[in-house]
């Protein structure tokens, strides 16, 4: 069976809401899916003050569990049009994968949300991709296949790099029902691209 990750960093829930969406298209096509997120790399008392949620309830993902996957998609919130410090610390541990290759070959996408509506959901993925690149992880897009990314009656996160959302910078907006069809949509996708 089909093995994918989907891997995460979420202060505020957002990032959480958008992968059980995309587990659940993932699921949908028969793939055994597991939300997981990265090591937390700030102190609690900072946490705090960030009136950050907790997502305890997540299991955290090892480095060395890595190539037990197919496949991975990876929830990056926004930190000034690049992913958090959370998922780089992460992904710099991964150097003994890479020189053993562990990774070629594995598929993985992205998806992500900001404060604002030109917040950096593009860049954020754009940057994203060397590191894929460097361990010849295949990097699979959304596009445009679903038809809530051609909706201009309102605003909507994502786009052809992967879902989005939109979370206000105090993290008032929640994802919309066309953001999390959007993200169900990304995982059916994702399972198909590896079925």
């Amino acid at each position: 069976m089909v093995k994918v990750a989907v891997i995460i960093h979420s202060n505020w829930g957002h990032i959480r809401k958008l992968g059980e969406a995309i587990l659940k298209g993932l699921k949908e096509e028969g793939v055994e899916a597991t939300l997981l997120r990265v090591p937390e790399t700030l102190p609690t008392e900072v946490l705090q003050k960030m009136y950050s949620g907790n997502f305890d309830d997540i299991p955290v993902i090892k480095v060395e569990d890595l190539p037990s996957y197919d496949g991975f998609l990876f929830g990056l919130p926004t930190r000034y049009g690049t992913a958090p410090a959370q998922i780089k610390t992460f992904f710099d541990a991964t150097g003994g994968l890479w020189a053993s290759k562990a990774l070629v070959g594995k598929y993985a996408g992205v998806f992500t949300s900001t404060a604002t509506q030109h917040g950096g959901q593009e860049t954020t993925v754009l940057t994203f991709l060397p590191h894929f690149a460097h361990h010849g992880i295949i990097f699979v897009p959304l596009g445009y296949t679903h038809n809530n990314l051609f909706d201009n009656s309102e605003v909507v996160g994502g786009g052809p790099w992967g879902a989005g959302t939109i979370a206000n910078s105090d993290g008032s907006r929640q994802p919309s029902e066309k953001e999390l069809a959007i993200a169900t949509h990304q995982g059916t996708s994702f399972a198909k691209t590896l079925l």
